[in-house]
């Protein structure tokens, strides 16, 4: 419990492998994860070498740690492998539609989640890549993922290089609501945000962004409206291309 919450994203990594015996045996616990109807609507790419790593990483943004990291594994939603399974087995599967897809994701992100646990618990950093969904096509196309396959999460995995701060996360009381959800009042945003906002080097990206508050970074800076519907949208027809 305790290594839970300390954890920490980890994106500088000594250039040290990691052994196939281990990163087999961490795949195969991630494997355990909870997945529905035991339909196991994943699977997990991994990538290895140099090139592949240059091939995904303008999906990434360059992010360096997608080409520094000793492995980048990408979990893909797989309705694909299960209704291949179906038509060779005389059923005909219906796995092509967005009900699908979202189980499918649910599935990759369980054994995603668990993967990284276990990796943890082996000593090895992780990073969550949360850039996976902004452009699709070109990971599908890096992988050739088959129709009914869709890169869902990426990971960097490696032996730490450095150990950085622990990012700060809202009180539990932000998140938890009993028996109903409860709405915010504009006192409990001004309770629940107050440590958030008081940060020195929260309040330093207001400064460098030229923001009134942290707020503004988020919506006119990092995530803006007019960047998430194009994104969207390539990730509608992507979805679409792939089959669903």
């Amino acid at each position: 419990m305790e290594s839970l919450k300390s954890r920490k994203t980890i994106r500088k990594y000594k250039q040290e492998d990691i052994s196939d015996d281990l990163l087999n045996d961490l795949l195969e616990a991630a494997c355990r994860a909870s997945t529905c109807g035991n339909m196991q609507l994943y699977s997990v790419i991994v990538t290895r070498n140099a090139e592949g790593k240059e091939r995904l990483a303008p999906a990434h943004f360059h992010q360096p740690m997608v080409t520094e990291a000793p492995v980048v594994l990408t979990f893909c939603i797989d309705l694909h492998r299960f209704s291949r399974w179906c038509e060779l087995r005389k059923a005909e599967p219906g796995y092509n539609n967005f009900e699908w897809f979202i189980t499918g994701a649910i599935d990759a992100l369980l054994v995603a989640q668990t993967f990284c646990n276990a990796a943890e618990e082996a000593g090895l950093g992780i990073c969550y890549l949360g850039t996976t969904t902004y452009n699709p096509q070109s990971i599908i196309d890096a992988l050739q993922l088959p129709d009914l396959v869709f890169p869902i999460a990426t990971i960097t995995v490696g032996w730490p290089a450095e150990n950085p701060s622990q990012p700060d996360r809202l009180p539990l009381k932000a998140i938890v609501h009993q028996e109903v959800y409860h709405d915010y009042t504009a006192e409990d945003i001004d309770r629940l945000f107050a440590y958030k906002e008081s940060l020195a080097e929260n309040k330093q990206f207001i400064l460098e962004n030229g923001k009134e508050t942290l707020a503004q970074v988020f919506t006119d800076v990092r995530y803006t409206k007019k960047d998430a519907e194009a994104m969207s949208q390539a990730l509608y027809e992507a979805m679409k291309k792939q089959g669903f």
